[in-house]
């Protein structure tokens, strides 16, 4: 009898405890994985099917849980080479400071990683930063709300069928195959410029930070998709949604798009009648300095439509744009994002199978130099550091390109008979880049002549001039700044002639002479 009490005592004492187990469950969900996993360890078995995959194909949690050898999978970098499993543990070493992960994680790529510490930043290019790396917002939802998500929101635009050459899109090389889906639904969704949409893959906050960095370095000409992003997770850790965040430009982005393939094509034009790949190299070197501005405070200045079309930008519009133009012309160039005693951008390029750091934003000097275009790792190690993804780039070991060029005295510039911007009694800070810059110019010199009839102006290329040009052929200028023009002069009509002189570098100097009736 007293056996029987003590096992009814026991079973209520289990029930008692089964019960209050489920009460915590219903206040804190993850306890019940968190045991399940034991459990599952425990007794030998494999993890449930979906978390098996979680853990595996992520690019990061292995080594960030501090997992063994025996339990990684390899990955891929760019040029299909095996890489560790753990990005972010090295992205996390970096940023601490450290080097010893990061060689160890590095050995594939050959890169290693100097202490920021040693980082030195010369004086004639101080403050010549201004990346801005990529901003992740992770909020946490319930699983009734994430529910409610996959019921009001779809995947958008999958990618399926889409496929990158990671000899060009090396960031696409570093992910998993979850991952790789996931890229090509973010640049799909990017290019549809569809902002809200369920993910097709389970992956977490980790996963999610490293496909999107990888999307956004790979591909400049996302130029409206902005550094930043947000996503929510259930307490599992599963991503239920992912909100992309876009610049102004998609309010008009046709028009973006046209202004940005305008100055595009003409400098791919010239630099497409080059011999080898080095020439052209150079040549967009060039051009990129002659026609940009640094300016901290520039709109849109993560992007390469900043440095084309506007003119002014920071070093990821010079690494941006540069990355964009090479890679239009067939030659791998990418985007790497480190550190420089703050942040900073800069590019890698391939010329004949080797590779070599190039900095524009710091060679954009008075005058310009070519201090850091094509330099190896080592030449680069007491100045720029590598971070995040970046480090997984291929090493700069390349010596076939590298120190090739030197600025010009005056004594070797050979005039060609053609006025310098000087000369001509302007400054860099005249020069027009888009053109709607040159409508706003021609506006704003009329106005303040109280509607002066004779003007000049500065465009920066010949392609541009041809693009003012064709505006007063077909009339779209009227649009571009007449009417509005003519409504406040109280004019019926106007006749124009504009007359253009080459200048040296390109720049063009337009004579306007309007009459207005």
């Amino acid at each position: 009898m007293k056996f029987m009490k003590r096992l009814l005592y026991g079973l209520l004492g289990l029930l008692s405890l089964i019960s209050l187990f489920i009460i915590l469950c219903g206040f804190w969900p993850q306890l019940a994985d968190n045991v399940s996993d034991f459990l599952y360890d425990k007794l030998g078995n494999s993890s449930p099917a979906g978390e098996d995959a979680y853990d595996k194909e992520g690019i990061t949690d292995m080594l960030a849980a501090g997992g063994e050898d025996a339990g990684r999978e390899s990955q891929k970098n760019g040029m299909g080479e095996d890489i560790p499993d753990s990005i972010d543990a090295a992205a996390d070493n970096a940023e601490a400071g450290g080097t010893e992960l990061a060689k160890e994680e590095n050995d594939v790529s050959g890169y290693v990683p100097p202490e920021r510490a040693d980082i030195s930043t010369p004086q004639e290019v101080s403050g010549r930063g201004g990346y801005t790396p990529v901003q992740d917002n992770a909020e946490q939802i319930d699983e009734e709300e994430a529910k409610e998500l996959q019921k009001q929101y779809t995947y958008g635009e999958t990618g399926e069928g889409l496929d990158f050459d990671t000899g060009f899109y090396p960031y696409y090389g570093m992910l998993s195959e979850k991952e790789k889906s996931l890229y090509r639904q973010i640049y799909a969704n990017s290019e549809a410029v569809n902002g809200i949409f369920n993910p097709v893959v389970s992956v977490s906050q980790t996963e999610l930070r490293n496909t999107f960095m990888a999307v956004f370095n790979d591909h400049p000409e996302l130029f409206w998709l902005d550094p930043a992003y947000r996503g929510k997770f259930t307490g599992r850790g599963e991503c239920a949604e992912i909100a992309l965040q876009f610049n102004a430009l998609v309010d008009n982005l046709d028009r973006a798009k046209m202004d940005f393939n305008a100055v595009a094509e003409g400098i791919l034009a010239e630099a497409g009648n080059l011999g080898s790949d080095y020439e052209k190299e150079v040549y967009i070197h060039n051009v990129l300095l002659n026609r940009i501005t640094y300016d901290l405070r520039s709109s849109l200045n993560q992007s390469a439509y900043s440095a084309l079309v506007n003119g002014r930008t920071v070093c990821a519009g010079y690494a941006r744009s540069f990355q964009y133009l090479m890679t239009m012309l067939g030659i791998p160039c990418y985007y790497c994002t480190g550190y420089a005693g703050e942040n900073h951008a800069w590019n890698i390029i391939r010329l004949d199978g080797e590779y070599y750091n190039a900095d524009a934003t710091w060679d954009d000097t008075e005058p310009n130099t070519y201090d850091y275009f094509n330099k190896t790792d080592n030449e680069f190690m007491p100045t720029h550091r590598r971070e995040d993804l970046s480090v997984y780039l291929p090493a700069c070991n390349g010596t076939a390109y590298g120190n090739l060029e030197s600025v010009e005295t005056e004594e070797e510039i050979v005039p060609d008979g053609r006025r310098s911007l000087e000369d001509a009694g302007f400054s860099e800070e005249d020069v027009l880049f888009g053109i709607e810059e040159y409508y706003d110019d021609c506006y704003r010199q009329i106005m303040d002549a109280n509607g002066s009839a004779q003007f000049e102006n500065i465009v920066d290329s010949e392609q541009l001039w041809l693009q003012c040009y064709q505006a007063y052929e077909d009339d779209s200028y009227s649009a571009g700044y007449m009417n509005q023009v003519l409504e406040q002069l109280q004019a019926g009509g106007c006749e124009v002639d504009v007359e253009a002189e080459s200048l040296r570098d390109g720049r063009v100097l337009l004579h306007h002479s309007i009459r207005f009736f």
